[in-house]
């Protein structure tokens, strides 16, 4: 029986939050196969939530069923590439436009001395500890865009479709050739956000996102 534990979960929430975590953190990569005896290994829980979690995964396309053989991680093709950042970047927008409205676009100055701290630390030298940095610091920002919507509706496809793009980036981590142009990109944005221009402040965010498709090899 699918009993909730000391903390309330069930298991079988417990299986899904514990495979999407896997998923998200790489631990899976984009594109690779796992049959469910070795899913109910590495992720230490029993078949019957395990097969739950799976399918949760799958209606939030990021894995894909095989009967009787496992389980696909999705792939990094280039047309779930492109569909996933476009949508990351008609959220992004709207969260810019919400920011500039608001009048609260000058209330970034930590995410700007992260990002200066990433920029300074990418021209001496790049290093695992400071690629996982980076990433982190790139979706600081975007969470905050998206966050300046205050709308549950987009808050949770958002929070889907950061999953999806999660799963990718591990198939192609950021490198250096990329850390220090994103990081720029970044505060491009921050700047418009602060100039309380709202077209300034989307043109920033749509340059990211083609050059972020020019990065992945989308678009020349």
């Amino acid at each position: 029986m699918n009993m909730p534990d000391a903390d309330g979960l069930l298991m079988a929430d417990k299986a899904f939050l514990a495979l999407r975590d896997l998923l998200t953190r790489g631990g899976l990569r984009a594109g690779q196969f796992v049959s469910m005896p070795d899913l109910v290994r590495i992720l230490e829980m029993p078949m019957a939530p395990v097969r739950e979690a799976v399918k949760r995964a799958e209606s939030a396309a990021l894995v894909r069923i095989l009967p009787k053989r496992g389980v696909a991680v999705m792939e990094a093709s280039p047309a779930l590439i492109r569909d996933c950042f476009h949508l990351r970047t008609i959220l992004d927008q709207e969260g810019a436009r919400e920011l500039v409205r608001a009048g609260a676009g000058s209330r970034f100055e930590g995410l700007r001395t992260s990002h200066r701290h990433i920029l300074d630390a990418a021209r001496e030298g790049i290093t695992s500890e400071l690629q996982a940095e980076a990433m982190q610091v790139d979706w600081d920002l975007h969470t905050a865009l998206s966050e300046a919507l205050d709308n549950d509706s987009a808050r949770e496809i958002y929070a889907r479709n950061r999953d999806r793009i999660s799963v990718m980036q591990h198939s192609r981590p950021l490198l250096p050739d990329r850390i220090i142009p994103a990081m720029e990109e970044h505060l491009l944005i921050l700047d418009a956000l602060a100039s309380g221009d709202e077209t300034l402040a989307a043109a920033a965010v749509r340059n990211h996102y083609h050059q972020t498709l020019r990065w992945w090899g989308i678009i020349v």
